[in-house]
């Protein structure tokens, strides 16, 4: 897990989604997965869970799309929200949907928005993804 805004967003993998007692030392208070190929996490009561299963391979609907870059642009405007963006292994859908969400708050261009979200960190970005959410972003 890596936190992208300080005290406020980090993004992952489907492990770092399930690990409870990490999520707990963040103390995350909300966690959007994007994995289509895991298994819904169960966490801690109280903690929000959003899942939108998306998937690389550039066959997710805009309609979906748009739908989890405004709720990820919602999450980060909540005051004292410490949000979890994951997906299976944290290199793609996590990072250009929180990409694409900061875009969406005013935060640069999404391509500018992507290199600071992957900064210093393993990726492995879609195309088919990313020129989806170039479409509709």
């Amino acid at each position: 897990m890596r936190e992208i805004v300080d005290g406020t967003l980090w993004i992952g993998n489907a492990r770092d989604a399930r690990n409870l007692a990490g999520l707990a030392a963040a103390e995350i208070t909300a966690v959007v997965d994007l994995a289509d190929n895991e298994r819904p996490a169960a966490l801690a009561p109280g903690t929000t869970y959003l899942r939108f299963p998306l998937s690389d391979d550039g066959n997710n609907s805009p309609a979906l799309l748009e739908c989890c870059i405004a709720i990820l642009a919602e999450l980060l405007r909540c005051d004292g929200q410490r949000l979890l963006v994951a997906c299976s292994a944290g290199m793609s859908r996590s990072p250009a949907m929180t990409a694409a969400a900061l875009h969406r708050l005013g935060r640069g261009s999404l391509d500018e928005c992507l290199e600071a979200v992957v900064r210093n960190a393993p990726r492995d970005v879609s195309p088919s993804l990313w020129n989806a959410i170039v479409e509709i972003a």
